[in-house]
């Protein structure tokens, strides 16, 4: 089954606001810096130690937050809605009936983690479409 969760592009803050989180909602907090992860040779120097993925979860509750720039031109909103599916099938299902209408970000690709693609959808909201499987 399919989840939806919140994704707040920080200005360069993510490790200081998802520990605070943690320290007021509880639950597991992972951070991935840039430096650190396999696509590290795709970010610029003045990025490298900013957090590339930040999940803070406690049971039904996932808080997902980077440092990574929004570079939606024209869209300065912070928060996008990720969602995760559980087959790569449904993610490219989901991502085309979303989408459609709207404005793809970042089309369809697999990575390290697995396969993720953004767009804005008809409405101007910012999506995250991802999936586990490659």
């Amino acid at each position: 089954m399919s989840k939806i969760n919140a994704y707040i592009n920080f200005k360069n803050n993510c490790r200081e606001a998802m520990t605070f989180y943690q320290e007021c909602l509880g639950g597991e907090l992972t951070m991935q810096v840039v430096k650190e992860s396999p696509m590290k040779d795709m970010f610029p120097p003045h990025l490298q130690d900013s957090i590339l993925h930040a999940d803070l979860t406690k049971g039904d509750l996932t808080l997902l937050g980077s440092d990574m720039p929004n570079d939606t031109k024209g869209d300065d909103g912070p928060v996008s809605l990720m969602l995760a599916c559980d087959t790569k099938a449904e993610l490219l299902s989901t991502f085309d009936k979303l989408g459609k209408g709207g404005k793809v970000v970042h089309p369809v690709e697999t990575f390290f983690a697995g396969t993720m693609g953004n767009f804005i959808d008809k409405f101007g909201m910012r999506w995250g479409v991802f999936s586990e499987e490659k």
